[in-house]
């Protein structure tokens, strides 16, 4: 690829990401122009730390396998993880697919069989199996997976595989068995891809949930079926699909090795274009798996080698780009040439945008003939529809036991309620779970205080405030104010009043005040209206020293209010392997482990209290399971389960909110909940 098709690529991809997310450039000061709004440099800075962290991980992305011996001594693990992220670990149980055949049509030499199976008790996969109307030997088999090709006709859904209907009638008419599957959403039973994208179910990260995992297990399910036939050779076995579909191939022929041969469409890209260029706009939740494990999609595509391996795309495709695909080809290569087998790596670019091509197709074909066939001429045939939706369609009743619309409750199964934390070292074991699963993406030096710098210090009416920022994370320095007496009001058992602030608490305590344009006026006009603005404090702030802290995303570095864009930007963090709740806990934890180290409370004997309301309430209990020296908890409007809590990576399969707060009572033997 030319330098200048690599710009042009880049510049398309940025723009759409710009509009699409409403979020700007990083400029070189973190704190950006005196005439930004706080929200446009929250948006800066959040956007520069999406790109240090996809750099992070894509220099991360494959970088301890140097030698053969070192890929398969990982390969299991690396698979083991996929699984994990997929919500496939464990696996759960291949009972009986009850296999159910509605009818049959033919036309030119192919029949389709009406086909439904369970991959699960009551989840149920639609599909239609094409195969020649003769058959005398075993024959190769695809296994079809669709995109989002939606046919909805007076209310009826008749399934993605009716849109994708030609590539099977192909398959069959050229000597192939091949199996297209409905997808969870678009299928003659209408589930949801689109839970954290579109309908603010944000606890699918909770569970570690992702429907990515529910379209891979059916591939297994499937594979399973094709297998279980008379007239499928079990040694050739292929996938291949497009867009939604592509990235399923991805899935499944990488965790299962009964698959042979892979061609995944316009159905991966790297970590990059979907985290800083914005891409993850363009995509439901169904495209990716639950990155705890902070993998690059490479890492993905490698677990297909050395097995044949087609990634084919079109130039001009806005939501899996060129310089991401081939970036991701030319890491995938180097594993396959640790096999020395770089001729089972192809790469496909065709011209064209995100569409169904019939260049992408007659690639495909030629290359399961080539592995699965033994048999390179030249493709004569154009893939063509041959069927009515009506003549494919599978139920004419849709099946009252169906789960298809509710597997997102059940498929990954949650820690249970009813489980006790048994003492400290229980508390222990689950904090060591935590940290593999809820929050692998933490830097390692959360252990350290965070760095300070002090801005301004100003007195008035016997108070000292000082104005300081924290250097959590980088590019974040995060605002913390001290107010305490003067000294001579100030007493050493004082307790240490810690109020940990979200947005609600950020303007009902600071207002409008603009952190980035603090100076002596402006900060004396704060303190002066100290026992109007802030809150409960004001009673006490004049008696012992008082904390104000607030996390990334919060007052001067929120980020934009827009609903939509500020949704990809949760969706950016599980990307990255965190959401931004846990990465605000880190804040305050860095936060906490600073002020036991401040030299202007090192005299004090007294307490340390640590107050938080709402969001802030669920950061400070996760937070006090991390940091020692807390004394007690004040915790106001707690959310009640972690259904309804900020989302944090896979916790639920681990402990629920009141195992949390049993667990931080243990800890600290101070946690008062109360509600408003």
């Amino acid at each position: 690829m030319s330098s200048t098709l690599r710009l042009l690529v880049a510049h398309f991809v940025l723009l759409s990401f710009f509009f699409s997310a409403g979020i700007c450039d990083a400029a070189d000061d973190p704190a950006g122009s005196s005439d930004q709004t706080e929200s446009s440099r929250g948006d800066d800075l959040v956007h520069q730390y999406f790109a240090e962290q996809t750099r992070q991980i894509r220099d991360r992305c494959l970088s301890d396998v140097q030698t053969l011996d070192d890929w398969t001594q990982h390969r299991e693990l690396y698979r083991s993880q996929l699984l994990d992220m997929l919500g496939l670990n464990p696996m759960p149980p291949r009972g009986d697919l009850q296999t159910t055949v509605t009818g049959q049509v033919q036309r030119e030499g192919v029949v389709v069989e009406k086909i439904h199976f369970q991959s699960l008790p009551g989840l149920y996969v639609t599909g239609n199996l094409y195969r020649p109307a003769k058959v005398d030997e075993p024959l190769p088999a695809i296994l079809y997976v669709c995109g989002h090709g939606k046919v909805v006709e007076d209310g009826v859904s008749y399934g993605n595989k009716v849109h994708y209907q030609h590539h099977g009638a192909w398959f069959a008419r050229n000597g192939y068995v091949c199996l297209v599957i409905d997808t969870i959403q678009l299928g003659e039973i209408e589930g949801t891809h689109h839970g954290t994208y579109r309908k603010g179910m944000w606890w699918w990260n909770n569970r570690g949930y992702t429907p990515a995992g529910v379209e891979a297990w059916n591939c297994l399910r499937a594979i399973d079926l094709l297998l279980s036939r008379d007239d499928v050779d079990s040694e050739r076995i292929g996938v291949t699909g497009r867009s939604g579909g592509g990235v399923y191939s991805w899935w499944s022929a990488a965790i299962d090795p009964r698959i042979k041969v892979a061609v995944p469409v316009a159905g991966i890209t790297n970590m990059k274009n979907h985290v800083v260029d914005g891409c993850v706009s363009g995509h439901c939740d169904c495209m990716y798996m639950v990155n705890t494990h902070r993998w690059d999609f490479a890492k993905v595509a490698a677990l297909v080698a050395p097995r044949p391996l087609l990634i084919s795309n079109s130039d001009r495709d806005s939501i899996f780009p060129l310089d991401g695909v081939v970036d991701l080809h030319s890491q995938v290569r180097q594993i396959y040439a640790l096999y020395d087998a770089e001729p089972n790596l192809g790469l496909q670019i065709t011209s064209g945008p995100h569409q169904d091509t019939q260049e992408l197709r007659v690639h495909a074909f030629r290359w399961f003939n080539k592995y699965l066939r033994d048999d390179e001429s030249l493709i004569e045939s154009v893939a063509r529809p041959l069927f009515t939706p009506q003549e494919l369609k599978v139920f004419d009743r849709l099946p009252a036991d169906q789960r298809v619309t509710t597997i997102h409750e059940t498929f990954v199964p949650p820690a249970s309620a009813d489980q006790t934390i048994d003492g400290p070292d229980d508390v222990s074991k689950k904090v060591r779970k935590l940290l593999e699963l809820t929050f692998a993406g933490w830097p390692d030096d959360g252990d350290k205080p965070a760095p300070l710098t002090s801005l301004r210090t100003v007195q008035h009416s016997g108070v000292e405030v000082d104005f300081l920022e924290y250097h959590s994370q980088s590019p974040y320095r995060l605002p913390m104010v001290l107010v305490r007496p003067t000294d001579q009001n100030r007493g050493t058992e004082s307790s240490v009043d810690v109020h940990v602030l979200d947005e609600d608490g950020w303007q009902s305590t600071f207002g409008d005040f603009d952190w980035y344009r603090i100076n002596q006026t402006t900060a004396t006009d704060l303190v002066k209206a100290l026992p109007d603005a802030w809150g409960e404090s004001k009673q006490s702030i004049r008696k012992q020293p008082t904390l104000f802290v607030a996390p990334r995303g919060v007052g001067p570095t929120q980020w934009t209010r827009d609903e939509r864009p500020r949704t990809h930007i949760r969706r950016r963090f599980m990307l990255l392997g965190q959401t931004a709740a846990g990465m605000q806990i880190y804040d305050l934890i860095r936060a906490l482990r600073s002020v036991q180290n401040m030299d202007r409370l090192s005299a004090l004997t007294g307490p340390t209290v640590v107050h938080g309301q709402g969001d802030a309430a669920f950061w400070v209990l996760w937070a006090s399971l991390f940091v020692d020296g807390i004394d007690e908890l004040h915790l106001r409007d707690l959310p009640s389960s972690n259904r309804q809590a900020p989302d944090l990576l896979n916790v639920s399969r681990v402990v629920q909110l009141p195992h949390v707060i049993d667990m931080a009572q243990q800890r600290i033997g101070n946690v008062h909940v109360s509600r408003q």
